[in-house]
């Protein structure tokens, strides 16, 4: 399984992008994603951004894996990590719903 950390954009350089996450810094390659500015939010895997991502986009990756983190550590509930999710019935994307073109 590969698993792409979210990044801010610190600073901004040619084909390239230092980008900080919880403190610590690396520079990211960015010629898959185009232009980026300081402050973006990026998909980091393997010293490449390979997505541009929304705040929230970010924010939900990041929660998934602090519940991955806390599972792996022995925690048996982690649903204050997928607040968006808890209290209501699952819903398919809509490309996989009945009735959807493809």
């Amino acid at each position: 399984m590969c698993v792409g950390l979210p990044m801010r954009v610190v600073e901004v350089g040619s084909g390239s992008a230092l980008c900080e996450r919880r403190g610590e810094r690396t520079r990211l390659d960015t010629l898959l994603v185009g232009s980026v500015a300081a402050g973006d939010w990026l998909l980091a895997f393997q010293g490449s951004a390979v997505r541009v991502l929304s705040a929230e986009e970010a924010a939900e990756t990041d929660a998934a894996l602090d519940a991955l983190a806390a599972v792996l550590g022995g925690a048996d509930d982690v649903s204050n990590h997928f607040a968006d999710l808890v209290g209501r019935e699952p819903e398919l994307p809509a490309h996989l719903r009945k009735g959807a073109p493809g």
